[in-house]
This record gives structure tokens, sequence and C-alpha cells, in this order.
């Protein structure tokens, strides 16, 4: 029997850029195998390609390819734009057969595939035409190296994987700059314990980060968490978000909170900002335990039908009212026909 085999393109190595070995510059692209980084300037390395063009303008710069096998590679070469991933929103680019709409489609290496021989390095020129009608900003992506080999897996389930590392590409296009944050679908779930005081109480706190402008963004986000009268429950800077939030896109984030009311009132705040915009977004909800809500719940009802049961006993027991007595209704005399004239 054929096992079932699944094609897996792992961009992993794109989201981190690490130390490579064989003297690679800082901040390398580098999955271990080989790196990808740009060709270093008159004055120093670079960890990205660093861009800047005006909206019909083209530029032309060099990416490198560094094999750390003692075997050749051969490579597939193109560029791909950026994106959040939804997860945690790390950086990520587009696999080959996506469809582009900035630097994947404006940028084109000297050459499509490449053999790099082992422990070598091959230097590819690539040209970045920017359309006259680009819009300005920040357009993200990547130049990756891809091996299209496909690493067989084992097991009953075999996974296919591609590996790929690319080097970043920040291409800002001159003309307006617009900073623009926007916080939303703050949504909040609350889990208790039945009895107050026995159990610990926590509450996840999600909600929704995107960036309307068209520069990225480093976002911080501010939680805090106020109960009644005012008082303050919580008060912390959230950790787990994007250290860069790209133009258009947008993140589902959650947040802990452990040790939050078992019977309160709590109105919490997500603040988000980065230079040039400041955003916010609010949600309460009421901290009750269920055990003491079902015994409330029941009294009440209980109070009610022993009011009712009593109401109707007291009209019951009441002697009835007599009617009075009818009064006779006078009759008139019949008129006998003797007394005619």
């Amino acid at each position: 029997m054929r096992k079932p085999y699944v094609l897996l393109l792992s961009l992993l190595p794109l989201l981190l850029g690490t130390l490579g070995a064989l003297a690679a510059p800082a901040r390398a692209a580098d999955n271990g195998s080989w790196s990808v980084y740009p060709v270093a300037s008159q004055v120093a390395a670079r960890p990205y390609f660093y861009l800047s063009a005006d909206p019909g303008q083209t530029l032309t710069d060099r990416v490198a390819v560094q094999n750390k096998t003692g075997r050749p590679l051969t490579f597939r070469l193109y560029a791909a734009d950026a994106y959040n991933t939804a997860r945690d929103g790390g950086f990520a680019v587009r696999s080959a057969g996506e469809r582009m709409h900035g630097v994947g489609v404006w940028a084109k290496p000297a050459k499509s595939r490449i053999t790099v021989p082992g422990h070598r390095t091959v230097t590819v020129p690539f040209t970045l035409r920017v359309p006259a009608g680009a819009g300005p900003g920040d357009h993200p992506g990547a130049v990756v190296a891809l091996d299209e080999r496909v690493d067989p897996g084992s097991g009953r389930l075999a996974l296919g994987v591609r590996r790929a590392v690319g080097a970043r590409v920040y291409l800002r296009v001159g003309g307006p700059t617009l900073p623009a944050l926007s916080v939303g679908q703050l949504r909040i779930s609350h889990h208790q314990p039945l009895v107050p005081g026995l159990g610990d109480s926590t509450a996840t706190i999600s909600y929704t980060l995107r960036n309307t402008g068209n520069v990225t963004l480093r976002p911080k986000v501010e939680l805090t968490a106020r109960g009644l009268f005012g008082r303050t429950l919580l008060s912390r800077d959230l950790t787990r978000v994007p250290a860069e939030l790209l133009p258009g896109q947008r993140v589902r984030l959650t947040e802990a909170w452990p040790g939050a009311p078992q019977l309160d009132r709590a109105e919490v705040t997500l603040t988000a900002h980065a230079p040039g915009t400041r955003q916010s977004a609010s949600a309460a909800f009421l901290a009750l335990p269920w055990l003491l809500v079902t015994l409330v719940s029941a009294a009440a009802v209980a109070g009610g039908l022993l009011v009712r049961a009593r109401r109707g006993r007291a009209r019951r027991s009441a002697p009835a009212r007599r009617s009075p007595p009818e009064r006779p209704t006078p009759s008139r005399p019949r008129s006998s026909p003797s007394a005619r004239p």
C-alpha cells in the first residue's frame, strides 16, 4: 500500500535572521544549510535591503546565496511580497505560486535558477522597477532562494518538505506617508469557580490589531482594567504583539488574565500606539459566580411562588359578601272592563 504524500513548503527560515557561519553578514537569513543576504555596500554589511524610490524609478542591487554544505545545491530565485502571519504576526513571505502585488512583481533576479557549489557563494544582480502608479509608503518583501528538492518524510503519512530562505526587502516609495493603527473586535471570555474563593478565576482577552496606514509600524499595546468605583484591577504593557505590523495587515491576538475578579464589574481597555497614531477599544464584563446566581435566581422564583400561593389562600379563606336583597318591582294595577266609562 502506498503512503499518502503531502507537500509542505517550509518558509520558517524566512521569519528569522540569525548569525551565519562562514563569515556571512550579521543577521543574514539562514537555515543552517544556506543563507541569503544583501551584498555588502562600500560602507558596511547590510542586514536587509533598505531601498527607496519614486514612482516610475528603477533600482538595481545584488543578492548573495551562500551554500554551507559540502555538496552543490540548486535554487530557484524569485521575489515575493511580505505579510504578517495570522498566528502571531511574524514576518513571512508569499510562496512562488501566490499572487503578488508589490515587490514580488516589481523585482526580478537576473537568474531564476542558480547552482551554488559546496562552501561557496554566488552573487546575483536583480532589478526593481517601481511602476508609475505605485502608491506611496512601505512595500515590504523578500528575495527568496528555494530548494525545489522535496525531502521525503517518514511514517504512514509522509510529509514532503521544501525549504526556502529569503532576504528581507524594505522598500519605501516616495510620497505622503500615513501611520494609522486600529484596535477592534475586542472580546472577553471569563472563567471562574462555582463558589467564590474555591479556585482560580481567569479571563482571556482577544482583539484585532490592524495597520490601516501605508507605513510599517512597531506597535505598543497597553491593557488596563477597572472595577466598580474606578478601582484599578489590571495595568500592563503587552509583550505578545508583532515586532512589525506591515501596511494593510491585521492580526488576531489573545492575552490571558490570571487572577481576574470573581465578583465585580470590570471594564477592559486596550490602547495601541505607534509614532503618529493612537487608538483604543473597551469592553466590560460582569463577574458573578454561577452558583451564587443560581441560588439567588432560585430564591427569587421560590419567593414569587410563595407570595402567589399566600394570595391564593387569602382569597379562598375570605368570607363571601352577601348580595343586597332585590327590591320588588312595583306592578301596575290592571284595569277591569267594568271600570271603563
